[in-house]
């Protein structure tokens, strides 16, 4: 299963000398597997140790936990010999030991050639913390490009980084899309799906859907584990009524989370911070931030966290929290399902870096997403899940605030080569006769290419 964040494991490889990677992200979405089965193959050994698996691993890090101290430790509990000039070491659930967590600043400072690679699901809830000698990454689900990798279709492979954008090409896509949300990105979840070809359709569909519920078990299972000081059934609460409050509209945007009835008496965001705080840690749930007025850069200085969005860090699990089958799937092809082609960009945006993100809106409309491009100019991105692409919204924000481009993500095959937009209109000043016209250069995109934003943004 092949996983982006290869690339940027395989640069660091390369370098002279490094500081520690800690890799994160939600729990099952494939880290160990990336760690062990694709990136350890490059080195001449690898030596994995498993916080969760094996905590009697945390014997090595008392004391003194110096490199030389801890890999002496290490070999010596594993029986294992270890060569930091041309071995990885993994340190798996890492948040499990303190201590080891500790460790890594030293591994930076004192060993600075070694290969040391961290990796755990509850980074973010870490009371200390390495801050400036370790190399963050985050491993979200797959992405749609690794969904199709991980479906083998060379052919549309090829179609889609080439963004060949014919008809035949879009309805593919297209239904690998549908294919996608109903899946998602959790790779158990990906590979019964794509390892099930040759089974009906009804058994394919039935091992998702089992796999679907034992990673919300899990997570549940571990609302009480680690959630500390906050009350793990407010984080409960929370995290079942972001699916519940997405499905609450239709073709409209996303409204802002209401956190009314969510746990009764609770009904301010003071009483609910420390649970979204907690799911964002984890990276079980993703932010998006409105802001109101003319939008200006940096948008992070205008986000009110009072108002904010929640998304599902994953479409496939959203779905099967809301008990929608594939054939209902199929059947409306999410024509008026706009949540669900919100809730698939803003986990996009994710996967490049991108989140939390920023929104526009209004009284009378609203933007589902802005960018910025490399000049700091603010993009506003509208999204459009079905066939009708006409956006009243983008125009009134086109009218008001004249920005360089737009963006609309559709169910259309687009257009992305650009052009005066449709929803642009001359400016004319009222105690003159001259007329400026301001033209918006105007992008309409399918859905399944947000992941190439960024260069579209320029």
């Amino acid at each position: 299963m092949h996983r982006h964040l290869l690339t940027t494991l395989t640069a660091w490889k390369t370098r002279i000398t490094r500081l520690p990677i800690l890799l994160e992200g939600a729990r099952q979405t494939g880290k160990t597997y990336l760690l062990t089965e694709i990136f350890a193959p490059q080195f001449e050994r690898y030596l994995h140790i498993d916080f969760l698996a094996k905590p009697e691993f945390a014997s090595a890090f008392e004391g003194d936990i110096t490199p030389i101290k801890v890999l002496a430790n290490l070999q010596l509990i594993t029986g294992q010999p270890f060569n930091p000039e041309t071995d990885l070491l993994i340190l798996d659930e890492i948040g499990e030991c303190p201590r080891a967590v500790t460790s890594l600043k030293y591994f930076a400072e004192q060993m600075p050639e070694a290969f040391v690679v961290a990796s755990g699901s509850n980074i973010g809830l870490l009371n200390s913390f390495p801050v400036g000698k370790v190399e963050m990454h985050n491993l979200r689900p797959l992405s749609f490009h690794e969904f199709l990798i991980a479906g083998g279709h060379t052919a549309l492979i090829q179609v889609y980084e080439s963004r060949d954008r014919s008809k035949v090409a879009h309805d593919l896509l297209m239904q690998q899309l549908i294919d996608y949300c109903f899946t998602g990105g959790m790779p158990a979840a990906v590979n019964a799906w794509f390892s099930g070809n040759d089974l009906e359709i009804l058994k394919r569909i039935q091992n998702v859907q089992r796999i679907h519920e034992d990673l919300l078990a899990g997570y549940r299972k571990d609302f009480g584990k680690y959630a500390g000081r906050v009350n793990a059934q407010l984080i409960d609460a929370v995290f079942k009524q972001i699916p519940a409050q997405l499905s609450s509209v239709l073709d409209e945007s996303v409204k802002r989370f209401r956190f009314k009835d969510v746990s009764p008496p609770k009904s301010r965001y003071a009483e609910f911070e420390c649970a979204i705080n907690w799911l964002h840690h984890c990276r079980l749930v993703l932010l998006n931030f409105p802001v109101e007025g003319q939008p200006r850069a940096p948008l992070v200085a205008y986000r009110k966290p009072s108002r904010v969005k929640l998304f599902l860090f994953d479409v496939g699990l959203l779905n099967h929290m809301l008990g929608t089958t594939y054939q209902q799937i199929k059947q409306q092809a999410y024509e008026y399902k706009g949540f669900v082609a919100e809730n698939f960009v803003q986990q996009e945006l994710a996967v490049l870096g991108l989140e939390p993100t920023h929104a526009w809106t209004d009284t009378r409309a609203e933007i589902e997403f802005l960018l910025t491009d490399t000049l700091g100019r603010i993009v506003p991105v509208e999204v459009k899940s079905g066939k009708r692409t006409r956006a009243k919204s983008l125009a009134s924000y086109i009218n008001r605030y004249h920005p360089e481009k737009s963006i609309k993500l559709t169910g259309t095959p687009g257009d992305a080569t650009g052009g005066r937009s449709d929803d642009t209109q001359d400016a004319t000043s009222a105690n003159t006769t001259v007329t400026t016209i301001h033209t918006t250069k105007s992008l309409t995109v399918p859905l399944y290419d947000v992941a190439y934003l960024p260069a579209l943004l320029g």
